[in-house]
């Protein structure tokens, strides 16, 4: 399968609002010093011709949006999510929760353990946007608390895209009130195919790593010290493998419950998150992405 990569404008972006740790101090006010309305008019020529050089020279904005640069792009499903959350430094809406972290790591596997060529920024659509067919690898994220409802046409297009080979991750929620809000949204994409669990056999959890579908994947935030002192997962439930399967038997959708592979992506750094879950999900992501552009 093909796979395409296109460029969205920053408007279409997660709002990234990043820290800096070793700040201890407040940034200082700038002092702005007096400036006639001549100078100020000439200052703002200059911008704008300044603006318009810059424009000119960076060859990413002289090309079509959408238009493909490499064989794999992820593509982080947008959509109208009820509050946020974060860490390290960033906030986002739920729909881009763990980015940029996650999409920087995995990629950078990636791009190590295999020859695949690729882009290490995601891009960020609607399901209603026409260029959501140019990538044949989505990712919806915290679809619980963030109350994921896609609108009639959201599904018929979603639909569409996944029966034409398209391929659906889903991440990080949990619990029974959260596996009740994707299940009734799935619903309105597929009222005819079921959920079930993906076989440890399966193709998908063997074409690259033969992945243990016991290793947990948490959330940082489901880490914790025991009695002797070692980092050990508390979840919510077991995790769960699950997935909407084509009449050809393919994957479509792959369900990650109970489980929070972009976390797992996100902290790789973090000594704090035990390197065994973090290097299952790489292996279970890479596995996910191989399938996607060979089945």
């Amino acid at each position: 399968m093909a796979v395409y990569q296109g460029m969205l404008c920053n408007l279409n972006r997660p709002h990234v609002i990043r820290m800096d740790p070793a700040r201890t101090t407040l940034p200082r006010k700038r002092v702005h010093s007096a400036m006639s309305p001549t100078a100020k008019h000439f200052c703002w020529i200059a911008g704008l011709l300044c603006a318009f050089a810059f424009s000119q020279a960076d060859p990413r904005r002289a090309k079509e949006i959408g238009t493909p640069e490499a064989e794999f792009h992820i593509a982080r499903v947008k959509y109208a999510a009820t509050g946020g959350g974060g860490s390290r430094g960033y906030f986002q809406p739920y729909w881009a929760i763990d980015y940029p972290l996650a999409e920087e790591h995995f990629t950078s596997a990636l791009r190590r353990l295999t020859r695949v060529s690729v882009v290490t920024d995601s891009v960020q659509l609607t399901l209603s946007d026409a260029r959501l067919f140019n990538y044949p690898f989505l990712l919806l994220q915290q679809p619980g608390k963030g109350h994921w409802r896609p609108t009639e046409q959201d599904a018929t297009n979603l639909r569409e895209y996944l029966l034409r080979g398209g391929f659906l991750l889903v991440d990080d929620f949990h619990g029974d009130y959260e596996w009740a809000v994707f299940q009734t949204a799935m619903q309105e994409v597929f009222p005819d195919r079921p959920i079930v669990d993906i076989p440890p056999d399966d193709v998908l959890m063997n074409i690259v790593f033969t992945t243990d579908q016991n290793i947990p994947l948490p959330g940082k935030r489901h880490l914790g010290r025991g009695r002797d002192g070692e980092v050990a997962p508390y979840m919510e439930g077991p995790p769960r493998w699950r997935g909407v399967y084509d009449d050809n038997g393919r994957v479509m959708v792959a369900i990650n419950f109970n489980s929070d592979m972009g976390d797992a992506w996100e902290h790789e750094d973090d000594p704090y998150y035990p390197l065994p879950m973090t290097t299952a999900a790489h292996q279970r992501g890479i596995n996910y992405v191989i399938y996607t552009m060979t089945r």
